[in-house]
């Protein structure tokens, strides 16, 4: 396992997730509370009627700060159910297809054509029917996430069947489900817990482009993508700073979830230790 990488992921994962549980004691004024007077202020450490806005306001006076404390609740609410989503449909899926050899092929095939798709057209197209939400929004990144777990799961089954212990339940007639539950399954839990660290970040900058595109978190909830959007507005006129800052936050919770999902690898991957050894 990488140190540094995985000290900064796990620095950069912890920050955001106590700012996503204690944001209503951490965030300096309430994310819809609005300064009339006061819109479209650029970061600065300037009182302002004793209010002070670290990260300047929106075009609604909003303070900032507190919008992107707020937002990361939605950052770890959409990443985290998700990628749940994705585990619970594309992990027994992937279990049966590995094991049962006549499901294999048409389980591969449908995945392989799924993952031939381009998954923002895909999560968008899903959206488009069920409607712009939160729920409806984590729906499309999870379905879209699904193929991951799928290829991943039925690859390892297919190794793990192989192995002496698998070939002696089988002699001992051991029912299969139970041998793909007990047994197989407890040993490819390391190799979904990496897929799920790397997801996560791909399901937030998918979540965000949603929002962005107004079919995911929609205003005024303080969501990063939705935030962006809103700030293109006056990107180029008076206030830019409400797009920078949503974006930085969510390349900071990409690259988090991203250095730990690859210390996470290198930790668990056997062909990994041997190269670097």
């Amino acid at each position: 396992m990488k140190p540094l990488g995985f000290k900064i992921g796990a620095v950069i994962v912890i920050t955001l997730l106590t700012l996503a549980i204690l944001a209503p004691w951490i965030a300096p004024y309430a994310p819809l509370e609005d300064f009339r007077g006061w819109e479209n202020l650029s970061p600065s450490w300037k009182l302002h009627d004793g209010h002070r806005f670290l990260l300047g306001t929106d075009q609604l006076g909003r303070d900032s700060l507190s919008r992107l404390i707020y937002g990361t609740r939605y950052c770890f609410l959409m990443g985290c159910f998700s990628v749940l989503l994705a585990a619970v449909i594309g992990v027994p899926l992937g279990l049966w297809a590995g094991y049962h050899a006549r499901s294999d092929l048409f389980i591969a095939k449908a995945t392989d054509i799924w993952m031939s798709f381009p998954t923002i057209l895909i999560a968008i197209a899903i959206v488009a029917i069920l409607g712009p939400g939160l729920w409806n929004a984590v729906v499309a990144v999870g379905l879209t996430t699904v193929p991951a777990f799928v290829r991943l799961t039925r690859t390892q089954v297919k190794s793990e069947v192989r192995r002496d212990y698998v070939q002696a339940a089988q002699s001992l007639g051991v029912r299969p489900e139970r041998i793909l539950f007990r047994h197989i399954f407890p040993n490819i839990t390391s190799s979904l817990l990496v897929l799920a660290s790397l997801g996560l970040g791909s399901a937030i900058l998918e979540s965000a482009s949603l929002s962005f595109l107004n079919l995911g978190v929609t205003p005024p909830a303080p969501e990063w993508g939705s935030m962006i959007r809103s700030g293109m507005e006056t990107f180029l006129s008076t206030n830019p700073w409400i797009s920078i800052e949503s974006g930085v936050c969510i390349f900071l919770s990409v690259l988090g979830f991203n250095l730990l999902g690859d210390a996470l690898r290198d930790r668990f991957d056997p062909m990994l230790r041997i190269e670097q050894s």
